[in-house]
């Protein structure tokens, strides 16, 4: 073993040299701050930028298209509101219990390799220096760029309806599902302490408002949960628990044809779910919904899954929209903006394929992304952009457990090989493969085993001694975003 005395004396040499010696006469350190100053200005040398604004599945698929063959002297910059992307098309399964909240996310810096993460929100685009100005942890931040990708989705709007955004709860977003998923649990707990006959018909009773793909999906999920939590609830009886879906169409799933909407609307009438056709809500109120035909439906849950809006970013851009979309060319260019491009729920691109408008789906969200990474590149090397032509390869809907309809490459499907053909599509669609083996052996769990009636409430430390009057009208309060 060496000598210990070694160690200590020579340890006190070098402290004694640390404070007697003057090292700014050294000539050395003062070099430091122009590097600094240079690392912080632009200059030639320096990279140039493809910057992504949006976390979704047009944002995150562009960029891994993109780190892969970016050319030398490139870089790529994402930036996002949050650190993780959303499977909306799965957030009725959360609504359900099907699948906990963190199986409908990915974390976006586990999605990429090259491209570097920013978590912040855009606050404004300088479309002639070329700079993005972002809100991040860190506080403001300016990022050039030489290529402007928005990717940035688009916003529930809860002002198609009078009474919507104050008593009716969206869903767009994970926390939205949980959120739904709690109020439910709420309203069957107080349910159990209720003696008053209207006031349990009120809360035993849930209405969607939408019967599009969401609409379908949440009424079919939330009815299969409420039956099956049911039997934790025994001074509920099961005819006091009802599901009503609204939609002022013809027919359920108008994307899909006549047959596979009618099949739709039979599986889940078959679960109980009522379902009203050519039914609009003209009005949303505390204890119910007034319809267009004058009739109410007292409710202390309204679910809206319809209605969206542009992101106010866009707005404040001043570019050309159609429906609360942004207007581009056939490539995925903003018109009338150099170097700017949109893709995504956000963006109006022509689809040459069928010479209509691309619809806001995570399946056209992909196509664009992946036709736009091609197209960066031949801007980048002087060659010309090709027009985005896709043909859908189908549509699916799940109407509840080993149930749902299906569209897929023009073959019509229903029941349990569609809910399974829904349930494969977007398991690959999930990254990694540890996502996959998770998410998958949840759902082997639930065809076994009763859902989860877990009432999450993230009480906090500070929060514990809160009165429960004070934790029911927390709960009760929608979702503004």
């Amino acid at each position: 073993m060496r000598n210990p005395k070694s160690y200590t004396f020579t340890i006190t040499i070098a402290y004694w040299l640390m404070n007697s010696c003057d090292f700014t006469s050294l000539g050395a350190l003062p070099t430091i701050a122009p590097i600094e100053k240079q690392t912080m200005t632009l200059s030639p040398m320096q990279p140039q930028t493809i910057v992504i604004v949006g976390g979704g599945f047009a944002g995150t698929t562009l960029a891994r298209a993109l780190e892969r063959r970016l050319p030398a002297g490139w870089q790529l910059v994402l930036i996002s509101e949050e650190s993780y992307t959303t499977f909306n098309p799965m957030l009725a399964e959360v609504v359900g219990a099907a699948v906990f909240p963190e199986h409908v996310i990915a974390p976006i810096r586990e999605m990429l390799s090259t491209a570097r993460f920013i978590m912040g929100k855009l606050q404004l685009v300088d479309v002639h220096a070329r700079t993005v100005r972002c809100d991040t942890l860190a506080g403001p931040r300016d990022i050039a760029y030489e290529h402007l990708v928005l990717a940035v989705g688009q916003r529930a709007n809860l002002n198609i309806i009078p009474g919507l955004a104050e008593h009716a709860l969206p869903l767009k977003l994970v926390g939205d599902a949980m959120h739904i998923r709690n109020c439910v649990l709420q309203r069957l707990a107080r349910m159990e302490l209720c003696d008053a006959p209207a006031e349990r018909q009120a809360l035993g009773h849930f209405v969607v408002i939408g019967g599009g793909f969401s609409g379908v999906e949440v009424a079919g999920a939330l009815a299969d949960f409420i039956r099956g939590a049911q039997r934790y609830y025994p001074r509920i009886i099961p005819t006091e628990l009802k599901v009503t879906l609204l939609h002022d169409g013809a027919q359920l799933l108008p994307e899909l044809p006549q047959s596979l909407g009618r099949s739709a609307a039979k599986s889940l009438q078959q679960r109980g779910v009522d379902v009203r056709l050519g039914a609009r809500a003209c009005n949303v109120e505390p204890g119910g919904v007034v319809l267009a035909d004058g009739a109410s439906l007292a409710s202390s849950t309204v679910i809206c899954t319809i209605g969206t809006r542009s992101n106010p970013v866009i707005g404040a851009l001043g570019l050309a929209i159609v429906r609360g979309r942004v207007v581009t060319a056939a490539d995925g260019a903003v018109q009338g903006h150099d170097r700017l491009w949109a893709i995504g729920d956000c963006a109006a691109v022509p689809n040459a394929a069928d010479q209509s408008i691309s619809p806001p789906t995570a399946q056209f969200a992909v196509a664009q992304a992946q036709q736009l990474a091609t197209n960066l590149l031949a801007h980048i090397n002087g060659l010309a952009t090709q027009p985005f032509s896709y043909r859908s390869k189908g549509m699916m809907a799940t109407t509840g457990h080993h149930k749902g309809v299906a569209l897929a490459f023009g073959l019509p499907l229903t029941g349990l090989p569609a809910w399974l053909m829904w349930r494969a599509y977007y398991l690959l669609r999930l990254p990694t493969l540890g996502r996959k083996l998770r998410i998958w052996v949840e759902w082997t769990w639930s065809l076994f085993f009763p859902a989860d009636i877990t009432h999450l409430r993230f009480t906090r430390t500070q929060d514990v001694d809160m009165p429960a009057q004070a934790v029911v009208a927390a709960l009760s309060t929608p979702n503004p975003n």
